[in-house]
């Protein structure tokens, strides 16, 4: 199974995320199948950038995403 989930990158206490498609049994940054976009939590106004039409084809196709990857999406105005 699929997941839309996010990878942590980044220094101790600069948290940087990346958005990608992975194996739902592989590690949390284990090796990805797809990045979609990224997510600075640090930066101020917080930069979320997510490749829409990427994440339509793996949602299309059945991929999964985590409830924070759902909550980005829905911030960008990709799903409802």
């Amino acid at each position: 199974m699929v997941k839309l989930r996010l990878t942590r990158l980044g220094a101790k206490k600069a948290p940087f995320y990346r958005i990608v498609a992975i194996d739902s049994r592989k590690a949390r940054d284990g090796e990805c199948i797809e990045q979609i976009g990224y997510y600075n939590p640090a930066a101020d106004p917080k930069q979320i950038v997510i490749d829409a039409e990427k994440a339509q084809k793996w949602l299309a196709n059945g991929a999964q995403p985590t409830a924070t990857v759902a909550a980005l999406l829905k911030d960008q105005g990709i799903i409802k």
